[in-house]
């Protein structure tokens, strides 16, 4: 494998990264408003709380879908093209918005915008390893495209909660969403992009993908991704329901409860840039996962009175667990199959995304309380930390990330 000369880099480096926050953010302001939207969608079409979920399975079906068939893309298009072709189809997608009228028809554009997320996703994921010169400068800019993530999944919110106090539909974040895409489309499309790497390894197509899967280095980092979305999503899914009959002295942070945990988990994840460039990577991850673990079995032994507090705290703690399992789980590859990779495990978060909170729901409804659904994501988070705390120890990965730095980085290293 060759890796990428001095040469090969292009002096933009600065905006490639630009355009990597800048697409994450985009597409957060849409996944994670789902939650303030579904009320409205309910109020319009007479739903169920079942049926309106849809608004947030039909996006995550997409992206898992599209990040496990079509991740390759990356590697075979190359990154530039395939990450053009997603923002294509999610402008399309987006701009379709304003047409719409029926349930149905938003369940499709949600489904197709996901899998444009997929595609340009594990693309952009890909092109981190191409502009990075270590597989640990690779987590730390991981983590502040996550935190640009966690951005957008605060502006989304607003957005939405702006327009419908103006009178204007929901559907406008997405043509919203749609504008910036066409912008990002022309900042892609301008921008010198690394030239690919050549070497032995073949670049993955459908076929290497869906073997990849059965890989023991691309298998654990997606069942760790799994553990974490599911504890992630008890939060987002399940807390305000959790805290609706809270009537403490902290009310006011119960009303804003799922805004300071997005607040906090996007400040983490910029803090976790920074700490990750100095302590090493299986440390901060089983002190992150002992610490939700903490504010979840506080929260159980403590009631809601505990809750209130601990579950917003533990997004200070989560923010820098998925983009460091995600970069590392990357890094165990070589580049030419890095966009392959991103999409395996991509595809266990989102499935995930879609199962956990369904399981949580039908334990809560089965035992009768919110409360009891916590029960199950303590677990996954308690799980989570011994699984961390066994990687700290044997740290199984070490050999192959260190074998990656000398063979794919050395050389960028070098200019």
């Amino acid at each position: 494998m060759t890796a990428i000369s001095p040469t090969d880099r292009p002096g933009n480096i600065g905006v490639i990264k630009a355009l990597t926050y800048m697409m994450f953010m985009m597409f957060a302001m849409t996944t994670d408003s789902v939650g303030v939207i579904i009320p409205r969608v309910i109020q319009e079409f007479d739903l169920g709380m079942t049926a309106a979920g849809s608004f947030h399975y039909a996006t995550m079906s997409g992206i898992a879908l599209a990040g496990l068939m079509l991740g390759f893309l990356a590697d075979s298009l190359g990154r530039k093209r395939a990450i053009i072709l997603g923002l294509a189809l999610f402008a399309v997608t987006a701009f379709l918005f304003a047409v719409g009228q029926s349930f149905g028809f938003f369940v499709m554009l949600l489904f197709l915008s996901g899998a444009a997320i997929g595609v340009f996703k594990t693309a952009a994921l890909a092109l981190i390893g191409d502009i990075s010169t270590s597989t640990r400068s690779h987590t730390a800019t991981m983590n502040t495209v996550e935190g640009f993530f966690g951005v957008g999944a605060i502006v989304g919110p607003a957005v939405v909660a702006a327009l419908l106090a103006s009178g204007a539909s929901w559907k406008w974040l997405y043509v919203i969403a749609g504008g910036l895409a066409v912008v990002l489309i022309a900042m892609a499309t301008a921008v010198r992009y690394p030239r690919p790497v050549v070497g032995q390894q073949k670049p993955a197509d459908l076929k290497a993908t869906l073997a990849m899967m059965g890989n023991p280095y691309a298998l654990a980092f997606s069942l760790g991704t799994m553990l974490y979305v599911g504890v992630e999503t008890a939060i987002y899914v399940w807390m305000p329901t959790l805290l609706a009959d809270y009537s403490g002295p902290a009310i006011l942070i119960a009303t804003y409860a799922l805004s300071i945990f997005f607040v906090l988990r996007a400040a983490g994840r910029f803090l976790g840039a920074w700490l990750l460039g100095r302590f090493a990577w299986t440390t901060v991850l089983v002190a992150s996962s002992l610490a939700i673990l903490i504010c979840f079995a506080g929260a159980l032994a403590g009631g809601r009175g505990a809750a209130v507090w601990l579950l917003p705290l533990s997004g200070l703690f989560m923010s820098v667990i998925y983009p460091t399992l995600n970069s590392k789980g990357i890094s165990c590859f070589p580049k030419v199959q890095h966009g392959a990779v991103a999409g395996v495990i991509l595809f266990f978060t989102c499935v995930s995304a879609v199962l956990s909170p369904l399981a949580m729901g039908a334990v809560s409804d089965t035992f009768g309380g919110a409360q009891y659904g916590f029960v199950l994501a303590t677990g996954f988070a308690l799980v989570l930390f011994v699984a961390l705390l066994l990687n700290r120890l044997f740290d199984p990965s070490a050999a192959r990330l260190a074998a990656n730095d000398d063979r794919d980085y050395e050389a960028a290293s070098a200019g």
